[in-house]
């Protein structure tokens, strides 16, 4: 559990954050709306339950990137077969990650924390891991700033971990500073965007040492 005095300031930070990147972004926003509506048809957003604080299930909001397409069986095919040549760029560019700011500003989520990753995984989290819902998930973190997809899991959920026993405003500040540099360069993001990421199958209960801000490799300085 957050201090009252930082989740407060956390929450005020989400706020104006958020509200004024939709501001600034809203033209954007319309342009990729026209442009999978005229690709791909409606729904605009696709909508999945995630885990936020304390696991409670909301629903993540994100541009679809996907048509839907099934195979004779009626099952869905690949993503890699699925995806539109504009929702591959959204998922590079992290564009396709924009409609979460009205998460943030619904208070589901924050600018920073750790990722919401899939229902179907909670179950498989070590009680060291599972302490990544001790926070409200983020649109960035620590993970995504330090390799994002060239990362493995346990490597993820430890940066998560470490963001949950040191969260501050300015480490907040310093990891979307980052994360707009990283968007801009491209950087930790591999040419299919996040389709070639692995499912989360579990992992071997294993002790991820403390260790100062300095020693998460490419972490804020």
């Amino acid at each position: 559990m957050l201090p009252k005095m930082f989740a407060r300031s956390k929450r005020i930070l989400d706020v104006v954050g958020s509200a004024g990147a939709l501001f600034i972004s809203w033209p954007l926003l319309a342009l990729v709306a026209l442009g999978i509506w005229v690709s791909m048809g409606r729904p605009i957003l696709f909508r999945d339950r995630r885990p936020g604080l304390r696991a409670k299930p909301f629903t993540l909001l994100k541009f679809r990137t996907m048509r839907d397409l099934l195979d004779s069986a009626g099952k869905s095919l690949p993503d890699k077969v699925r995806i539109t040549p504009l929702g591959r760029f959204l998922r590079r560019s992290s564009v396709d990650e924009l409609p979460q700011l009205l998460n943030v500003l619904r208070g589901d989520m924050s600018l920073v924390g750790p990722r919401p990753l899939k229902i179907e995984y909670l179950p498989l989290y070590t009680p060291q891991q599972v302490r990544r819902h001790e926070v409200k998930p983020g649109i960035t973190g620590l993970a995504q700033i330090n390799g994002r997809n060239t990362l493995s899991w346990d490597e993820r959920f430890a940066l998560d971990v470490w963001y949950v026993n040191h969260a501050s405003l300015l480490l907040d500040l310093r990891i979307l500073l980052q994360t707009v540099v990283h968007v801009l360069r491209r950087r930790s993001v591999s040419p299919e965007g996040d389709l070639d990421v692995p499912s989360f199958t579990g992992s071997l209960p294993v002790h991820h040492a403390e260790h100062g801000l300095d020693g998460v490799p490419g972490g804020p300085s």
